[in-house]
């Protein structure tokens, strides 16, 4: 007789995104992160990331079904964990598609792993070497010499995300130079004005701050 393998799907991120501003809605859409349906300025999301990785396929399932007006804009399957994001113009839509979700899961939001900042950093003056060599492995737009750098590092990675966008909605005149949200860590590279990014850095900081969920193990 073969063995029935069974097992429970465990939410390690599940986090909702209001109004997406301008530039992380771009680069939510651009072809190397995005391979489904691109989301639009003022879109609510909402991403999720679990393991086992290939649950994930379950979760879109669960969301699709219930609610089919949402559109999944990426579908990750890495080694360990897996990502969805899905998103719509209308926040009523998003929300019952994440709890059916967690209905369909046997979770809670409150599931999710907190926040935990890894390290932060504003590099002022940045220098021409150091623009270019960043530039050449961006994924969004470019940092100019001279302007001030945000950097910022956290786990897990997918909280990024809200962190690059409530960065923009505090300091609209950032550039978000990259966003990397997927695997053992996240990473912003913001760019402006020194008194722009501590802005970004401070709101980013308050934000996960303020992010309920369970303790690393």
């Amino acid at each position: 007789m073969s063995a029935q393998v069974q097992s429970t799907t465990d939410i390690r991120v599940y986090l909702m995104v209001h109004d997406l501003q301008r530039q992380f809605a771009a680069y939510m859409g651009t072809p190397t992160r995005a391979r489904g349906y691109p989301p639009y300025e003022h879109d609510y999301a909402l991403i999720v990331e679990v393991s086992p990785a290939l649950a994930i396929e379950r979760v879109m399932d669960l969301a699709l079904r219930a609610v089919p007006s949402v559109e999944p804009g990426i579908l990750y399957v890495e080694r360990q964990f897996g990502v969805l994001e899905i998103h719509a113009n209308n926040l009523a839509d998003v929300e019952r598609a994440g709890q059916a979700i967690l209905d369909g899961t046997g979770s809670e939001a409150a599931d999710q792993l907190r926040p935990k900042v890894l390290y932060h950093d504003v590099i002022e003056d940045i220098t021409d070497q150091h623009a270019v060599i960043i530039n050449r492995n961006r994924q969004a737009s470019m940092v100019m010499p001279g302007q001030s750098l945000l950097v910022y590092e956290m786990t897990p990675a997918l909280f990024a995300t809200v962190a690059a966008n409530e960065a923009e909605r505090a300091a609209p005149g950032i550039t978000l130079v990259d966003v990397q949200m997927i695997g053992a860590a996240g990473r912003l590279y913001i760019a402006g004005s020194t008194e722009e990014v501590t802005s970004a850095r401070d709101r980013i900081t308050d934000v996960l701050a303020g992010i309920e969920g369970r303790e690393h193990g």
